[in-house]
């Protein structure tokens, strides 16, 4: 009988099963691939996320960029080295995904990769979660199984509020001669972006759409955006990838329960962020659990009003953002991107040191005349 299972080895099972066995509680995480895995992903990090940890993430980064480069369909740069304490980490989701089980490895949880959940019932005052390798118990179960995963839909929440938005990316292995600047284009794709984010050995380049719409030919304008890099993506893999954007406060615990991650919805709707968002659900889960572990029988109901209170309200104002900048992309790259703050306050938010709601007010304001009045 485990203290807690956690379903799903990414960012928010490996930082809940890092801080759950750190505190001494016995932890089983159960991830469906082998690790390390490959995960469709740009592999922007927050460095804001280290604050949450007591090791070094150094072995896990693939470069650090301290430059942003915007385009409007590929023409009129806006270009800026951003002033942040840290650059954003680059990473790549195979290495630094392990990396963090493997942290949480040494502070004495227990993984089981390539273990595949096949369903759990609750008995009682546990969970027992059945799989191909046969059943394990745990007191409490953490969802962290991803946008496409069963565990949010088994344990009942059939009505997330939720965004469904998709992406296709691609790894492109080449020589990388600036390994410090993202480039983010805007125009060329409704409702979202194309990026080309630096490696140590070659690029991520991805499209997205965050606000829905109509379809649009990803695989064309992504190989039409990597020609402008003089790169050639058809004989790498493309891998299209479904995006859950918060849309609203909502539940997120059940019977012993909690969804972190992806599965609950933290993508945020302006930049598509997630990993951060979902590091800080898998800190939340973590400590909620450790409390109701210690008797705490209001422990899981605090974890949905934390989550709504202080990702969910932010969250809100990034929705406002998107909303204003997807819809008028043409003016709000005139007014917002070009406006000779916004490299820095875009830097600053990638990087944590800024929130949504610290700047939404004013930026509405540039972007609607009469926003507030």
């Amino acid at each position: 009988m485990y203290d807690c299972i956690i379903v799903g080895a990414g960012p928010a099972g490996g930082t809940a099963a890092y801080h759950l066995a750190k505190q001494g509680r016995s932890v089983l995480v159960l991830e469906k691939e082998s690790l390390p895995r490959y995960k469709p992903c740009g592999g922007g990090v927050s460095p804001a996320i280290a604050q949450w940890f007591d090791f070094d993430f150094s072995p896990a980064i693939s470069v650090k960029a301290d430059s942003l480069r915007f385009t409007w369909k590929l023409g009129d740069p806006v270009e800026a080295k951003i002033a942040t304490k840290e650059p954003i980490w680059m990473v790549q989701r195979d290495v630094f995904d392990h990396f963090l089980v493997q942290q949480a490895q040494k502070q004495g949880a227990e993984l089981r990769d390539n273990t595949e959940v096949a369903g759990i019932e609750f008995q009682s005052d546990y969970w027992q979660v059945n799989t191909a390798n046969g059943s394990v118990t745990g007191r409490y179960l953490i969802a962290a199984d991803g946008a496409k995963g069963s565990m949010a839909k088994w344990l009942g929440f059939k009505d997330r509020k939720r965004s469904l938005a998709g992406a296709l990316e691609v790894e492109v292995p080449a020589t990388v001669k600036d390994k410090s600047t993202i480039h983010i284009e805007l125009g060329w794709v409704k409702n979202g972006y194309i990026w080309n984010f630096p490696k140590a050995d070659g690029y991520s380049i991805g499209v997205g759409t965050f606000m829905g719409g109509e379809r649009q030919d990803f695989k064309n304008i992504l190989d039409q955006y990597a020609r402008s890099f003089n790169l050639d993506i058809k004989t790498s893999k493309q891998y299209g990838h479904p995006l859950c954007i918060w849309d609203g406060n909502q539940k997120l615990h059940t019977q012993n329960a909690v969804l972190a991650g992806e599965a609950a919805c933290v993508v945020a709707p302006m930049t598509a962020e997630g990993i951060r968002p979902s590091m800080f659900s898998g800190l939340l889960a973590a400590a909620t659990i450790n409390q109701a572990l210690s008797g705490d029988t209001n422990a899981l109901e605090k974890y949905s009003e934390t989550i709504n209170e202080e990702w969910g309200n932010e969250m809100a104002w990034a929705q406002k953002l998107a909303g204003a900048f997807y819809r008028f992309s043409n003016i709000g790259y005139k007014v917002a991107v070009k406006h000779p703050s916004a490299p820095q306050i875009m830097g600053k938010i990638m990087c944590g040191e800024l929130r949504y709601s610290d700047i939404a007010d004013r930026a509405l304001k540039r972007l609607i005349p009469g926003f507030g009045r």
